[in-house]
């Protein structure tokens, strides 16, 4: 088996967990949901932690830390530094990203090891040294090889891709931070967190017919929209919990980071037992049933949610339709029944030019039988997919046993491409020849993310998500305006037919997985090796110190950029052809904001250059123009601003061209923490309404920096062009020991200085 956790190790965690739990329950003396016993048992003090959801930062103990290849490369540059020889807790690395779609598998793989050898090789022998798993490319994409192989109910981890709550679905609080709050972890330090709210979602009724557990969340996403989840555990309760599956569960908790929620987390379920018993954990089993109570809320809290979620949403699965959502953002939500009426009311592209199916959030077993029992369908009328169609197995476990058991023939048989086990498509990794840049064009998929530029690179295709099986339905008909619940298509003979529902899947094989993995090296605790990294190399850069806190006030910096509405993650460093770049910070840097609308010019990715005068000019190239001129600089941004993927290079960038601050109306969770990190100041406007008062050609002052604390202010000054200013006050969410992290320079600076 690949993990590192044996029963005596689940045993030690589940005893310190019931101790930490029963100090918290009599210090608060009430019941607690699932989401809370979970985080209250992996308290760093529990007598001495302070509780106030919204406000109050837990420190927490997570017991097992999981980055992908992209993000995996900046955290062990940082771990490097941090003066250990092993991780604290078990540690895994998994080769998903950067294998890019193209030909399929067969061909796409060996180009991949080819192109990012030295990534790979830098990745493999960082391992080996300091005692980490490593999953070659090929083996599988981070969350559903952790779903396979490390989630365990009850248990806590983080991981450095913010669909790390994937393993929500097996009951683990998994949270997706960047790779600095990742290596923390690996070196021994608790993990801080605001103290999250609680919206609880409780699930009744049984779904049947089209409707499957992504429309789940695809209806959430409407309800809440993108920020309705930031700073929130979603957490799923009710009769209907016990009717989805536990990999279907997991591509429920695996959106919520659509929602901006910190996690997401079902209840410990007989669904759970089957799963763990199917992928040869079933050890377990009996230690889960006996601490079962830490797995499941108290009775009360099911009695009266009203009492302990600050939020109850109520959702009947009996009556729940198939959706779609988007585009261009994952909460454009609305039944398939409706799709037709909105393509039509905002011009979309009708005609669809791919659909593509699987990733991490929709590759299991129970999704692909489903998605070939259309295609099965199809072929019966004599029907190919007039459309690519593109399947991701979710890792060489899914591709093996779909192999065996005719999932993967079926698709096959109507013209669908298989791909790597790997993110592709659905992280941008893929290699068009059938749309030019600029070329307006829709897609339909089953993945999880859809802001533009997202799947392509091309901002003028216009994603759609539903189920894999609404997916697959879809690429027969090529077209936005054909309804697959109640529309017919002609065969091969001419003859009109309808789709029937796809027949109930088995969730597991009745034969059982393809187990036999490759693909994975186990660590080696405390090996001597010699990690490495070539000198000349433009993919990997050792880190150098940034500089501490001069101590002074930041007297009229200039305004780099002031970013307008959405500006996610994606928008401050895409991903992409960058993710080459992933471990070289300077490189990557000339990526940044490439996608940040420009609030006076309307035009993404370039700003003013107030020292020459020049418009329109490159941010980065700006932004080191002024570093060059030994200038900082600060941004001006809109509303959950860095929203999206945990990617800390979104922070790191701007750190290092000279970023100061960001001001914003809003910060989404991950990003405003990476901000910290890196010691930029993370600061937020009392009155949103003073965004409208920054001018293109301001420069900014921040006051009483000396000062800082916790839940304190800081006095701006935006100095106009004409010499009139205009003086607002800022928050920030900065604790004693985030604003060290600042005055060091960053939280490694911070950590360093404390080991010496």
């Amino acid at each position: 088996m690949k993990i590192e956790l044996d029963k005596a190790a689940a045993q030690k965690i589940f005893h310190t967990s019931l101790q930490r739990l029963d100090v918290v329950k009599k210090r608060l003396g009430r019941p607690f949901t699932l989401a809370e016993k979970v985080l209250f048992a992996h308290l760093d003090d529990p007598s001495g932690q302070t509780f106030k959801r919204g406000e109050a930062i837990l420190a927490l103990r997570p017991d097992r830390v999981a980055m992908q290849d992209a993000t995996a490369q900046m955290a062990l540059l940082q771990f490097m530094n941090a003066g250990r020889k092993t991780t604290a807790v078990p540690s895994t690395v998994h080769c998903d990203h950067l294998i890019r779609a193209h030909q399929g598998a067969g061909k796409d793989l060996p180009v991949a090891r080819d192109e990012n050898r030295e990534v790979y090789d830098f990745l493999k022998t960082v391992c080996a040294k300091y005692g980490l798993g490593y999953w070659e490319p090929g083996a599988g994409i981070i969350h559903q090889v952790v779903l396979e192989n490390y989630a365990l109910p009850g248990t806590m981890m983080i991981g450095t891709d913010s669909h790390t709550p994937n393993a929500g679905g097996l009951g683990m609080i998994a949270v997706g931070v960047g790779g600095a709050d990742a290596m923390d972890v690996m070196a021994g330090l608790p993990w801080e967190v605001k103290h999250p709210k609680l919206i609880g979602v409780k699930l009744t009724g049984k779904m049947s017919g089209w409707t499957s557990p992504k429309d789940v969340i695809l209806k959430l996403c409407g309800i809440l929209t993108t920020k309705g989840g930031t700073n929130r555990i979603i957490e799923y309760f009710g009769p209907g919990t016990k009717e989805i599956s536990c990999t279907g569960k997991g591509t429920i908790t695996n959106m919520g980071a659509e929602l901006g929620a910190t996690t997401s987390i079902f209840p410990f379920d007989n669904r759970m037992e089957k799963y763990l018993q199917a992928t040869k954990r079933g050890e377990f089993i009996q230690l889960l049933e006996k601490h079962a109570s830490l797995l499941v809320a108290d009775e009360e809290v099911e009695k009266d949610p009203d009492a302990y979620f600050d939020q109850v949403i109520e959702i009947d699965l009996s009556q729940l339709e198939p959706h779609l959502v988007g585009p261009h953002s994952p909460d454009v939500a609305r039944p398939v029944s409706d799709v037709k009426k909105d393509v039509q009311a905002n011009d979309f592209p009708n005609t669809l030019s791919a659909a593509l199916i699987g990733s991490c959030t929709n590759s299991s077993y129970e999704d692909l039988e489903r998605a070939a029992d259309i295609a099965r369908q199809a072929t019966a009328h004599g029907l190919k997919a007039k459309v690519p169609l593109m399947v991701t197995p979710g890792s060489s476990q899914i591709f093996e046993t779909i192999a065996r058991d005719g999932q993967m023939k079926a698709l096959e048989e109507v013209g669908a491409s298989v791909l790597a086990n790997a993110c592709g498509p659905c992280i941008g990794q893929w290699k068009r020849d059938d749309i030019q840049i600029g070329e307006r064009n829709s897609i339909i998929t089953s993945f999880n993310r859809n802001f533009p530029k997202r799947n392509d690179g091309n901002s003028e295709t216009y994603a759609f998500i539903g189920s894999p099986e609404i997916v697959v339905a879809y690429s027969f008909a090529g077209d936005l305006h054909w309804n697959p619940l109640k529309d017919s298509l002609q065969d091969s003979q001419g003859l009109e037919f309808s789709f029937s529902p796809p027949q109930l899947a088995d969730e597991l094989p009745a034969k059982g997985f393809v187990s036999e993995q490759s693909g994975y090296l186990s660590p080696e605790k405390g090996r001597d090796g010699e990690v490495i990294i070539s000198p000349d190399s433009e993919r990997l850069q050792e880190l150098t110190p940034f500089e501490a806190w001069s101590g002074d006030d930041f007297e009229r910096l200039p305004l780099l950029l002031k970013a307008k509405g959405k500006c996610t993650t994606d928008h401050i460093s895409p991903a992409g052809p960058w993710l080459r770049f992933r471990g070289h910070l300077d490189r990557i840097s000339d990526n940044m904001f490439l996608g940040a609308i420009n609030a006076f010019s309307e035009k993404a990715g370039v700003t003013l250059n107030m020292e020459t005068g020049e418009k329109d000019q490159p941010i980065s190239k700006v932004a080191r123009d002024y570093r060059n001129r030994g200038m900082q600089w600060v941004v001006v941004g809109d509303e959950n601003y860095g929203e999206g993927s945990s990617r800390e290079h979104a922070a790191m960038s701007p750190r290092y061209l000279g970023a100061a601050a960001v001001i914003t109306r809003s910060f989404a969770r991950i990003h405003e923490t990476n901000l910290k990190k890196q010691g930029v100041l993370p600061l937020t406007f009392i009155h949103c309404e003073d965004y409208e008062k920054v001018s293109e050609k301001d420069h900014v002052s921040l006051k009483g920096l000396s000062s800082l604390s916790p839940l304190g202010h800081v006095t701006c000054v935006f100095h106009h062009e004409d010499g009139t200013e205009d003086e607002v006050e800022l928050a920030h969410s900065l604790t004693e020991e985030q604003i060290e992290w600042f005055k060091a320079g960053s939280a490694l600076n911070y950590l360093r200085a404390k080991n010496r």
